[in-house]
């Protein structure tokens, strides 16, 4: 005879399924490798990432700018903020 074991422990709480927060990652990609547009690939954002190449070629660099504010902001918003905003609401810029 074959014994059975509960499948579900009902003391414990059920646990949320962990959100990919690609807060940092993004933030390091922005300040580090942002001219190349890096940072706009890495959060799925193949558009935005090839303006940014383009802005970077046309400027000669300066354009470099932008995704080392981008990668700044990125930082200091909250993870809950930064998921929100970028993963979730798929916000491209800024």
């Amino acid at each position: 005879m074959e014994q059975t074991r509960p499948t579900e422990d009902w003391n414990k709480p059920q646990q949320q399924p962990q959100q990919e927060n690609k807060k940092i990652v993004a933030g390091i990609f922005a300040l580090l490798l942002g001219s190349l547009g890096i940072h706009k690939f890495y959060l799925g954002y193949t558009q935005e990432g090839v303006i940014q190449i383009v802005i970077s070629v046309i400027t000669c660099g300066i354009g470099g700018i932008i995704p080392f504010i981008e990668g700044i902001l990125y930082l200091v918003k909250s993870d809950e903020e930064f998921y929100q905003t970028y993963q979730v609401g798929k916000k491209g810029w800024f």
